[in-house]
């Protein structure tokens, strides 16, 4: 907490955040405009940032990609202010089939979270490979079903929320799968890619949502919903309590 209010108070480092919050992704080169100041003075405000968990990183080739945090803030909200409200998502997607066999430049993500959970890689790798778990953390869905390498996840009264198909993945350390969700009309499925690395008693998790066809807007739809996710997550996994951080609208 220390962290994030003192990388807050920089007007500069604010500047940084909102534009990011405008547009999600970009590199030292696309900030560095927004800054009367040089290169190496806008690397050290990320640093900052990034050290205090309000911005992520991406390397994609020879760029950098930033990416706003959410969970940082959220915490602090949910300590001291009233919880974050769930806004509707639409969701739209680019072709899966052409981004997976074409020869295009590799992608840079659409959406990037990080966060940190006091548990260990085994148990974080059954929690996301396991659809019975999905039970216990899920901030929407009362269970989940598998078939083959797709899993399917229900609401409570029995309506599908959303799928899954698996699409490779490395053992206890990196989950790639589409993103099918079937509320408000549905959608042709998205693609998500889940990061497992161990950092000392803590096992940091990195969400990459890829294809999307619209702005993601911190705090609010997509951002929103995978807060609320991460949230039951890591409040299951670090007090074996089930968790389930619901909305009054669909995520």
């Amino acid at each position: 907490m220390d962290a994030l209010f003192k990388s807050l108070a920089d007007p500069a480092r604010r500047t940084l955040l909102d534009a990011l919050r405008r547009q999600d992704g970009q590199t030292l080169q696309q900030l560095q405009p927004y800054l009367d100041m040089s290169r190496f003075g806008v690397m050290k405000h990320l640093g900052v940032l990034e050290d205090a968990g309000l911005i992520t990183t991406k390397k994609v080739g020879r760029f950098k990609h930033h990416y706003l945090n959410a969970l940082p803030l959220q915490e602090a909200i949910d300590r001291w202010m009233e919880p974050l409200l769930v806004k509707p998502a639409a969701q739209a997607v680019l072709d899966l089939k052409s981004q997976l066999e074409g020869n295009s430049p590799m992608p840079k993500p659409d959406f990037v979270m990080q966060t940190y959970i006091k548990t260990t890689q085994d148990r974080l790798w059954d929690a996301l490979s396991d659809e019975t778990n999905v039970a216990h953390y899920h901030f929407m869905a009362s269970h989940a079903t598998r078939d083959g390498a797709r899993t399917t996840m229900f609401l409570p009264d029995g309506t599908e929320l959303m799928s899954n198909v698996l699409l490779t993945s490395d053992p206890k350390s990196r989950i790639e799968c589409t993103f099918e969700p079937n509320w408000d009309g549905g959608g042709a499925p998205s693609r998500v890619v889940y990061l497992i690395e161990v950092e000392g008693d803590f096992v940091k998790l990195t969400v990459e949502h890829y294809d999307l066809t619209f702005a993601v807007v911190p705090g609010e739809g997509v951002a929103d919903g995978w807060a609320r996710w991460a949230a039951g997550l890591k409040t299951w996994l670090e007090t074996g309590e089930p968790a389930h951080f619901g909305s009054r609208a669909s995520a």
